[in-house]
């Protein structure tokens, strides 16, 4: 089946009022037609307490026409309150009535007009500072728990997107200070409002194997560049994602089931896994680009932490591989170090 077409200004870095633009505007049109309605009836029914200058008589027409201008403005003149309880009525109802009625009218000017202008122009401005950012497609609990983990490595919530359909997810994503965009990840629309293009990193963990693969496609094709680490829970599935144009496949029921087979050797092996994979830990993995100092020097001589691999043009090579006995220019090294080194 089809899928509706979407455009871009239909998305906005933001989370939408979960009441249908028609129905607000309805109930709006409903409220100030009631408040009219009280207006109107309490004058009809006290028609007496008017007077008309013009021919002395009191129509309906004329009631109809003295509560609009009464209600929209302060009146002409030509019909006028005499009577006390008419002029009570219109101290102590019909003006309350006027302010509700015209914040009614301002109030739907402001959301279908002015707010909407201040979105596209807020959302401009966002789109125009996300550079080198990281997009989370899927806030699910590996999103959150990836969210707070950059968080506590020091990266600014502000340069991390999350782009989800649930808004109580975005909810959250929100208070962690994070920008978040209410959409399908799978389109291509949705990626671009959150600059796919100029994103560093893509984290999809969409729940289901299907539409995290549909989201590493979707991506890679709006952009060669972008790193793309991808959540997938099947084993058959890893390979389609990485086809896709996934970096790294994540499994969780895999890296489960490593900590639990490491932890018969010991008790501690899985407590060092976590170590390593915490920011928190005493001890923590960093990947970084080979430097001036790094080359020339043994993969196991490294000043900044203990090397234990390097990738050498999409090779990895181990610590104890004669390759690494020297660093060269353009290398990417993994090493252990402190765990304080990362905050």
């Amino acid at each position: 089946m089809r899928r509706p077409s979407h455009s871009l200004q239909d998305l906005h870095l933001r989370r939408r009022s979960g009441l249908p633009i028609w129905a607000s505007l309805v109930l709006r049109i409903v409220l100030a037609v009631g408040l009219i309605g009280i207006a109107l009836g309490g004058h009809w029914i006290d028609r007496d307490g008017l007077r008309d200058n013009v021919d002395g008589h009191i129509s309906f027409t004329d009631v109809l026409y003295f509560t609009m201008i009464t209600v929209t403005t302060v009146g002409y003149g030509d019909i006028i309150p005499v009577t006390d309880g008419a002029r009570m009525f219109d101290t102590f109802v019909v003006t309350p009535i006027r302010l509700f009625v015209w914040l009614i009218f301002l109030g739907t000017a402001y959301d279908f007009l002015f707010k909407r202008t201040w979105q596209r122009w807020r959302m401009a401005v966002i789109q125009r500072q996300l550079r080198g950012h990281v997009v989370i497609a899927g806030y699910g609990s590996s999103g959150d728990e990836a969210l707070r983990e950059l968080v506590r490595r020091n990266v600014d919530p502000a340069s991390i997107v999350v782009v989800d359909r649930d808004e109580q997810a975005l909810a959250h994503a929100e208070e962690c200070g994070a920008t978040i965009l209410e959409g399908d990840a799978t389109r291509d629309v949705t990626l671009q409002a959150a600059r796919i293009d100029q994103a560093a990193t893509l984290m999809a963990s969409a729940g289901r194997d299907d539409t995290t693969i549909l989201i590493v496609l979707t991506a890679r094709r709006l952009s060669e560049r972008v790193r793309i680490s991808a959540v997938i829970r099947s084993d058959d599935n890893e390979a389609l994602a990485r086809q896709a144009g996934a970096d790294v496949v994540i499994n969780p029921a895999r890296f489960a089931g490593l900590l639990l087979a490491g932890s018969t050797d010991g008790p501690n092996v899985a407590d060092y896994l976590t170590d390593l994979a915490a920011v928190r830990g005493r001890v923590a993995l960093r990947e970084r680009d080979a430097t001036p100092t790094d080359v020339g020097r043994p993969l196991r001589g490294l000043t900044t932490g203990l090397g234990v691999r390097l990738f050498r043009h999409g090779v990895c090579i181990g610590f104890d591989q004669p390759e690494a006995e020297r660093v060269e220019t353009g290398d990417r090294i993994v090493e252990i170090v402190r765990g304080d080194a990362l905050t």
